[in-house]
């Protein structure tokens, strides 16, 4: 494992390249023995800067729920990252573009916390008694590392590629509808890019939501009340440019528009 002076400069860099809108070297190509323990470590050391700098946590965001997203990277399970308060925007907002190295989007699923859920043991059935409601989001994914040759490493490190949220549509309670059969269709600019079923998620939205209650068990670590739950996506990225405007149509569930100003 790297040394706590290595991985402070690490997570120094990306806060750095975070105030800066600006991408660093990958950090693999320069630490090619750092593990998945490392990132994670890294990540705490960013998110407790941010916290320092009088941002507040309000969720977590998990990735890499796919099957195909998963072989691609070489790991068996998700990763995840947190979401700060000046994160998350309103359905209808116009978003700086310039706010961000990079955009891409991703369909997905909010869990809203009731309660608090804590592992380990916590199951699918914990999450769905724990959630106050099930909402449509967008995630916006940014990376403050170089692109070219990115690792599961180097994505964890950066906070997951955690860039911000649009939340909006219906919000529903579990039980009253079947979340792995929610679909959307996503536009760029009136043209469908993507489209997806929820249960691509771990065959089940809530999986992931139980896998990081157990994942962060592990460091002593609960999801509390009122808490966002990024579900993971159920579409490839899209990218984005500046002046592009999105729509995420989930039928029943509503809609989710945002432009790229």
């Amino acid at each position: 494992m790297l040394d706590e002076s290595t991985i402070r400069n690490i997570a120094d860099e990306l806060y750095e390249a975070e105030q800066s809108k600006s991408v660093i070297p990958r950090i693999t190509a320069r630490y090619p023995e750092m593990t998945v323990e490392d990132s994670y470590a890294v990540q705490n050391v960013w998110k407790n800067r941010g916290l320092e700098s009088g941002r507040r946590l309000v969720g977590r965001k998990i990735g890499l729920t796919s099957r195909v997203m998963q072989q691609a990277t070489g790991i068996t399970e998700p990763d995840y990252g947190i979401i700060f308060d000046d994160m998350v925007y309103e359905n209808g907002a116009v978003i700086p573009f310039d706010t961000f190295s990079n955009v891409r989007i991703e369909v997905e699923l909010a869990f809203v916390l009731g309660k608090p859920l804590s592992g380990p043991g916590c199951t699918i059935f914990d999450v769905l008694a724990a959630t106050d409601y099930v909402v449509p989001a967008l995630e916006i994914l940014d990376s403050r590392i170089d692109m070219e040759g990115r690792t599961i490493v180097d994505t964890i490190s950066d906070n997951a590629a955690m860039g911000a949220m649009v939340m909006g549509g219906n919000p529903v309670k579990t039980g009253d509808v079947d979340l792995r059969w929610v679909s959307a269709l996503l536009y760029r600019n009136e043209t469908i890019e993507e489209s997806g079923v929820a249960a691509a998620v771990l065959n089940h939205p809530a999986a992931g939501v139980f896998w990081l209650a157990n994942k962060l068990a592990q460091h002593g670590t609960t999801l509390e009340a009122g808490e966002i739950i990024l579900a993971g996506s159920f579409t490839r990225p899209m990218w984005v440019e500046k002046g592009d405007t999105v729509h995420a149509d989930y039928g029943q569930l509503g809609s989710i528009t945002c432009r790229f100003s």
